[in-house]
């Protein structure tokens, strides 16, 4: 590094060859390095800290840890993986869960999410298609319990359900719990108090209803309906103690801020099941020509998340194929504890048992948390 007190100007001003030598550029280069090696002692006290705040100390980080989080730079995500990892398995153990879904319901949605190719409002490819048969989710149920899933997902495309959606919902989940035995779970929108007690007294185990984004940028992915609505609906599931699924979507322009400002309001809300996403642009979508997440940052994400969240069942979901590719093993070493396998809503996902293989390669065995988180 070059000293710049008094003597070393002096001397430098005495020797104009030497001077040649040590421009501005070696100069601004040397500042660079001390930056350099002050921002990576931080990032390496902040991961000490989380370390000893979560594995010594087994307390979950504050606020002001979860933002620290956000001074790690690239070059240390590999560690902050490592320490996600030791975490999930110190606070949730070694099992996987495994959830299957079904579109019960596609397309014709009044509403206009950015993002998804459901919505009337935008030119996409997808079919609207309406309520499956019973024979077609039971169909479905079987096949997800072949996988070893536990949970499956009845998911429709709609802001919130009218009284005929109702009545179907309540005729088919006590059937598919009859006849599977696996744990139905309901995606069906912003509900009323009356529609969750009724979805309770059916049956119906866990609620899917995402915050997709923080609360602050919002607006940029949907107007049709406020982040309000979506967070009372999530509060009145947790009233009548369903279990609550309540994840984002990352990719739809937010900044690195806004994504630990909807980590801590998660934080807040409190669900049991916390599911990834990463944006798969969808042809016709507003945000059909928004770049993917770079694997890097979306494991350094996951990481992050388990971080904030050492106790909630973290869920790869839609997008992790485009995202991640063939990395999609780290995503498991890096805190992520729960599958969606098989086919998404309108894309196509990795095959179930490609998700096996890769479990039984890390030593990770199916099961439920339903009781253990």
């Amino acid at each position: 590094m070059v000293n710049l007190n008094s003597n070393s100007k002096k001397t430098l001003k005495d020797n104009p060859a030497q001077e040649a030598h040590i421009g501005p550029g070696v100069i601004k280069n040397a500042v660079n390095i001390s930056i350099n090696k002050d921002l990576l002692h931080r990032a390496d006290l902040i991961i000490e800290n989380t370390r000893k705040a979560l594995l010594d100390d087994m307390r979950k980080l504050n606020d002001d840890e979860v933002r620290d989080l956000l001074s790690v730079p690239d070059s240390k995500v590999s560690e902050l993986m490592k320490l996600a990892h030791k975490v999930r398995m110190t606070w949730c153990g070694p099992t996987v869960e495994l959830e299957g879904i079904v579109s019960a319901k596609t397309g014709a949605c009044t509403e206009n999410c950015g993002f998804c190719s459901q919505s009337s409002q935008f030119e996409s490819d997808v079919k609207a298609t309406p309520f499956l048969e019973i024979d077609d989710i039971l169909q479905a149920a079987y096949e997800t319990k072949n996988f070893g899933a536990v949970e499956f997902c009845l998911v429709l495309a709609v802001k919130g359900p009218d009284e005929k959606i109702m009545k179907k919902l309540e005729e088919i989940v006590p059937v598919v719990i009859e006849k599977t035995g696996l744990n139905v779970a309901v995606s069906a929108g912003i509900l009323t108090e009356d529609q969750v007690i009724r979805l309770k007294a059916c049956g119906v185990h866990r609620y899917n209803h995402n915050l997709e984004t923080a609360k602050s940028f919002f607006a940029n992915v949907a107007t049709s309906h406020t982040y309000e609505e979506r967070w009372n609906t999530c509060e009145l599931i947790l009233k009548h103690n369903i279990e609550l699924c309540c994840g984002l979507l990352l990719g739809l322009g937010e900044s690195d801020e806004q994504r630990v400002e909807a980590l801590l309001q998660l934080r807040e809300l409190g669900p049991i099941d916390v599911p990834l996403n990463f944006l798969n642009p969808r042809p016709g979508t507003p945000f059909e020509n928004f770049p993917k997440v770079h694997a890097i940052e979306a494991l350094k994400w996951i990481a992050i998340f388990r971080l904030g969240m050492p106790n909630v069942i973290l869920r790869y979901a839609g997008g992790r194929e485009v995202t991640l590719g063939d990395l999609q093993a780290l995503g498991l070493e890096s805190g992520i504890n729960a599958l969606i396998v098989g086919n998404y809503l309108t894309t196509l996902g990795r095959g179930a048992d490609e998700d096996l293989k890769m479990l039984e390669e890390l030593s990770m065995p199916v099961g439920s948390l339903t009781g253990v988180i």
